[in-house]
This record gives structure tokens, sequence and C-alpha cells, in this order.
């Protein structure tokens, strides 16, 4: 009991190191060990009971450091009560945990030998519940394992199976650590054969091979780096994108109104850019509320620079209120919509139920936001097709890529503000370089506070504003054509990938057992 003890404690330990593999820290192989260090605990588990319960430790500790800025949005801006706040976001840490505990017994109940299990089961059976995590009750795939190697050799494989692809390739990576370390040190890790059997003499001789498998899978993913898979659409065109670092507390003040829209007045107007960004709801005010003579000031100016400027607003329409962005300029006035809303940020899961509790108790004063539609066109603007997301739509790659081949130019418009000084707004740009990857686009990202940046269509950081400073960021922004295998292939390769990887094990575990 005391070395299971001891086992629970790595796996909480393994799962908070986890973090330092993602932004701002980017020690991209630290999630491959603390993977490893699962694997090998997951090995030892004397039952599929016991392998849960190691799942939800590193579940556990990389969730509640990971993304332990949501207590910086309900307690410093929500208003949420100390003593609520904390065990909100304890909570969802833990539910969150519940996947990696599913990993952990799903991966013991398959019926296959160690060897087996640690190089395809268990990476098939992480990567399935990253991808559940990321689908069900609307998903959130944040922290999932690949985006820690936004910038690593293993982000090739990106445009051909996505950020999940890439979890993969990690989590094989993971296994075959663990096999490694077995081969070379077989008294100190967890032996996949009998002592003394023929198969573990070959295990111990095989550690060149294993070591050759690593080294080949990381090799492949930094050959897939230099491919290019997309083609140049146009001339590199100049963008302004505005960071107006207006407060959180001060955005839905009525006494600051006057201030931010001329704040971002100026900020416009100072540049000549032929397409001009700002944050999301950067003008916090219904459309038709906007006033005509700021309208009549960004349009003129747009068009004088022969573009558009792109503006983050709420809409009314058929009594509905939409997260917004609508166009001035050169081309007619255009508008998206968002349609992935944030639960309990922007609508109330189940309100009959819990909108007591969230608007009475919870004391966070919302009403429901309509969802735009799930098909919408790109924006014509400044030469291009652009394919808006708003804040948290970016993370799920799978809709990213519905505007494409279409699209020639992804722009991501945000307000991390929310989550202060934290992590959050680091994660949520790395994020944005998986994006750019997987769709072979550049991404252009505006926020009121930072991380706001010019990402290449290789996922590299061009250029990027300090956070936390009012700014523009000035530069030159390229289009692009064709489409990625991710593209056409969605998420579905790499679940097909999975469901290989899964019927390999079995049918070689059937083999054996005859």
């Amino acid at each position: 009991m005391g070395l299971l003890k001891i086992d629970y404690g790595w796996a909480l330990l393994a799962g908070l190191s986890c973090v330092f593999g993602f932004a701002p820290f980017g020690i991209f192989p630290i999630p491959v060990l603390a993977l490893a260090v699962l694997f090998a605990l997951w090995q030892r588990a004397g039952t599929p009971r016991i392998a849960a319960w190691l799942g939800f430790a590193f579940g556990l500790g990389l969730f509640s450091v990971g993304i332990g800025w949501i207590y910086v949005a309900l307690h410093d801006y929500g208003d949420m009560p100390m003593l609520l706040a904390l065990p909100a976001t304890m909570l969802f840490a833990a539910f969150l945990a519940l996947f990696t505990a599913l990993a952990g017994y799903a991966q013991a109940r398959f019926p296959v030998a160690n060897g087996l299990r640690i190089m395809l089961v268990m990476p098939a059976a992480w990567v399935s519940v990253e991808w559940l995590r990321g689908v069900i009750f609307t998903g959130f795939p944040w922290l999932t394992l690949g985006y820690a190697h936004s910038e690593s050799p293993l982000a090739g494989y990106a445009p051909l199976f996505g950020v999940y692809g890439v979890s993969l390739a990690a989590a094989v990576s993971a296994g075959l650590v663990v096999w490694l370390w077995q081969a070379c040190y077989p008294k100190l890790g967890i032996k996949f054969s009998k002592p003394s059997s023929p198969a573990l003499t070959r295990e111990r001789r095989g550690w060149p091979l294993i070591l050759a498998a690593l080294l080949l899978l990381w090799g492949i993913g930094a050959l897939l780096r230099t491919v290019g898979w997309t083609q140049l659409h146009g001339e590199p065109f100049s963008v302004a994108l505005v960071q107006g670092n207006i407060a959180q507390n001060l955005k839905f003040n009525e006494d600051a109104l006057v201030g931010t829209l001329e704040t971002y007045r100026r900020l416009v107007l100072q540049n000549g850019a032929r397409l001009t960004l700002l944050p999301e709801t950067a003008l916090p005010l219904l459309r038709h509320e906007v006033p005509p003579t700021l309208v009549e000031q960004l349009s003129n100016h747009a068009r004088q620079n022969g573009g558009d400027v792109l503006i983050g607003s709420f809409e009314r329409d058929h009594g509905g209120y939409y997260n917004s962005v609508f166009t001035l300029g050169a081309a007619d006035e255009q508008h998206y919509r968002k349609q992935h809303l944030v639960p309990f940020g922007e609508f109330i899961p189940l309100r009959p139920l819990l909108g007591w509790f969230i608007n009475g108790v919870l004391n966070i004063p919302m009403g429901d936001l309509a969802r735009g539609d799930a098909m919408q066109a790109p924006l014509d603007v400044a030469g291009q097709h652009v394919a808006v997301n708003i804040c948290y739509e970016d993370v799920f790659g799978e809709e990213i890529i519905r505007a494409l081949p279409q699209a020639t130019l992804l722009v991501n418009v945000s307000n991390d503000a929310w989550y202060g000084h934290s992590h959050a707004a680091a994660q949520h740009n790395q994020i944005s370089q998986m994006r750019a990857m997987e769709s072979g686009r550049m991404m252009l990202r505006a926020t009121n506070t930072g991380v706001t940046s010019i990402i290449g269509a290789d996922g590299k950081v061009l250029q990027q504003l300090p956070q936390h400073v009012e700014a523009v960021l000035l530069g030159m922004a390229q289009g692009y054509d064709g489409s990625t295998p991710y593209a056409r292939w969605g998420n579905a390769a790499v679940l097909l990938l999975i469901a290989l990887m899964l019927a390999g094990a079995w049918l070689r575990g059937k083999q054996v057992a005859v």
C-alpha cells in the first residue's frame, strides 16, 4: 500500500511537470517524459481501478496548474468570492481529470501483453480520450498534449493529422522511452516479460532498434516541417493589429466608454495598413449603437489605405445578441458571428436547472448569446478571403478548416484580459500556432491585452507585441491557396489510425495467445 501511495504521488508530480511543456515555458520534451512516467505507472498498476486513479492523479496535477487561470476570471473579474472561486476551479480540474482516469482504465481493460500495451494501446487510449474531451459537452481541448509541440519537430505531423496526430506521436514517443528504459535498465523498470525468459532477453538486446524508432519518429517530423503544403495567394500586404489594453474592469463601464472609443479611433487612424484588426468586442456596443461619426472616420481611413478594418462588437438580430466582427472600408460591410460559444461564459447550459445558481448564488450577471451559423463565408477584404474566429473558437481545429480551401487567411480576435497576467494568453497563442500549421495559412491575432501576434503558415511566430501595453503591431501578411491533408481529412485520419493501432494490438495479442 505504501508503494501505491508513492505511485499516486509520482503521477501527480508528473502531471504538474507536464505544464512546463506548454507556453510560456515551451520545454516540449517534458510532457513526453511526464507521460512516460504515467505509462510506466500504468504498467505496474495491479487493476484497472488503480490505473484509473493513477490517471486521475496525473490529470489533477496537469489541469489544476495548467488552467488555474480560470480562478482569475471567476474571482478577480467575475466577483465570485474566493471560497467559491477556488473550489469551482479545482472541481473543474477534477472533472477534466476524469478523462485521464478513463484513459487509464480503458488501456488496463484492453486484453494484450505489456509490450503491445505500452507501444500501441496506451498512446491510442490517451489520444482517444483527448479527442473525447474536445467534443463532449461542446468540448474543452485545452492542454491537449500536441499543443506543447507547436515548436518541436513533432509539429511536422500537424498538417497531416492535426493536433491529435501530434499528440499521438508524442504519446508513442513516451511509450518508446519506457521501452528503451526497460531495455537498458531492466532492474529499475517494469519488465514486459517474465524474468530470464527469451522474450525479455530479446527486449534487452533490442534497445538499438527502439532508439532508432524514436529517432526516426522525430526525424520524420522534422523533415515534414520543411514541406510547403500550400501555395502563395497574391502579393504580401500590410497589416495593423491593434492592442487597446483596456482593463477588463473598465471595458463595460459606461463612464469609460468615451475613452475606449477614442483609444481605438486614435490607434486605427495613426497607421496606413491595408488591413487593420481590432480585438474581440473592442467597441463594447451593439453595432447599431456605434456613433456614425466614428464609423465614417474609420471607413474613410480604410478606403484611403485601399483596404478594410475588422471591428469586434456585439450585434442584435431577430431578438438575439451575437458576439461578432464587422468590416468597414473599401469592401461592402460584412459580418461574422461567433458560433462556438463558451459554456458558463456566453451561455448557461440547462438554464432552467442551473440559471438560478449561476445568476443568483454565484452572482454572475449573464444572459445567453445567440450562435452564429456553423458555415459562414470568409470575409472578402483587402484582396483576401479572411476566415475569422473569435477567442475560444480557434481551439477547435476541425471547425476552423470548414472555411478551407476558400479562405486564404486566418484571423483570431480575442480578449484574454479576463485572465490577468496568467499563462492563459500565452497558451492561447500557442493554440493559434497549431491552427496555422494545420491549415497552411497565416494566422493574425488581434487581442485586447495580448498575445497579439503574426503567425506564419508554418506555425512560427513572426512578430509579437509585449502583453499589457497599448500598441499597434505593424507587419506584412501573405495569403495562401490549397489544402493540407488535415484540411481535407479533419480528425478522421487520426481516429482511423488509432483504430488500426488498437486492432493491430488485439490481433497480435490473439496470435501470441495461440
